[in-house]
């Protein structure tokens, strides 16, 4: 088996570009705007749509750089993702959140699910605060 000449050519992070400057911008500027990268790839979330098939490590290097939230849940075990799509809330993008509690047919505020992620082992990263219930909820 022959040896790779340089194997810096599999590293799969990428400096940050411009490539996806216009989409970030929208994005930064919806409620709930956001980057989700997991086993099927890269999607970012903005007004109320979404921009997928991207390059997964240059729109990330571009997002972060950017401030925009970011899940990256590709390392995470399967079946933790899968509960956490299939059962947690849906991001509110663009839109405002549902009342609490926040199920699978809910629309949460980005923060949340944030937090459900990154308790999962998922890398997230310009994370805002999630909010304190108000009196009586949670």
């Amino acid at each position: 088996m022959a040896e790779i000449a340089n194997p810096d050519i599999w590293k799969p992070a990428s400096p940050p570009t411009r490539e996806y400057e216009e989409y970030i911008a929208r994005a930064l500027a919806t409620q709930g705007g956001h980057l989700s990268i997991g086993r099927g790839g890269a999607t970012l979330y903005f007004e109320r749509g979404c921009l997928s098939g991207c390059h997964e490590d240059r729109i990330k290097a571009e997002a972060m750089a950017a401030g925009l939230p970011v899940i990256d849940s590709r390392l995470v075990p399967f079946n933790l993702v899968l509960d956490l799509a299939v059962r947690g809330p849906m991001v509110a993008v663009g839109e405002p959140p549902s009342p609490p509690p926040y199920h699978a047919f809910a629309y949460a505020p980005l923060a949340v699910v944030l937090e459900a992620y990154r308790a999962a082992g998922a890398e997230v990263f310009n994370a805002p605060a999630v909010p304190a219930p108000r009196e009586g909820e949670g």
